[in-house]
């Protein structure tokens, strides 16, 4: 990025995260919080830059056709109770853990569907298929385009359920 030439990144960050702002709006009335740190942050400590499907997901949660809720405290067959108290009826639930997830700390059964690393068994050209009642996406090192490919497979396959 130009800027990092002239400018330290933590006021470049600061400058995209304004810009951010002005171009898509205040997403916490969606329930989309920003994080503490900036994409460039970010990018420098994680080694990834954040996402954000501007196309597809974004205007789906703008219309509410995609509900983003706050944390999970616990799932029951059809339901799943928030951490805020309430008790939602489902038969799809999407974690969006993003780039540093905690999932493999918190499912219990948790040698079904993931490695010693942390990362889903089925990789690569599997990666999307369901174990267990769970799908991942995003770890076949394609990129959004692989991403996008394994989201598609997944939701033509919930379809079915």
């Amino acid at each position: 990025m130009l800027m990092l030439k002239w400018l330290p990144m933590w006021l470049v960050d600061k400058v995209l995260l304004i810009l951010a702002w002005m171009i898509l709006g205040n997403m916490e009335k969606f329930g989309l919080k920003r994080p503490s740190r900036g994409p460039l942050e970010l990018k420098n400590n994680l080694g990834k830059p954040p996402v954000l499907d501007i196309i597809g997901a974004l205007e789906r949660i703008r219309s509410r056709d995609i509900q983003v809720v706050p944390g999970i405290k616990r799932f029951s067959k059809g339901s799943v109770e928030l951490v805020n108290g309430e008790k939602l009826e489902i038969d799809s639930v999407i974690l969006a853990t993003g780039y540093c997830s905690n999932v493999p700390y918190w499912l219990q059964r948790k040698m079904i569907f993931f490695s010693k690393n942390d990362f889903p068994k089925a990789l690569f050209a599997n990666s999307w298929k369901r174990k267990a009642g769970l799908f991942a996406v995003g770890f076949t090192k394609k990129g959004l385009s692989g991403a996008s490919a394994d989201a598609m497979k997944i939701s033509q396959d919930i379809g079915k359920l």
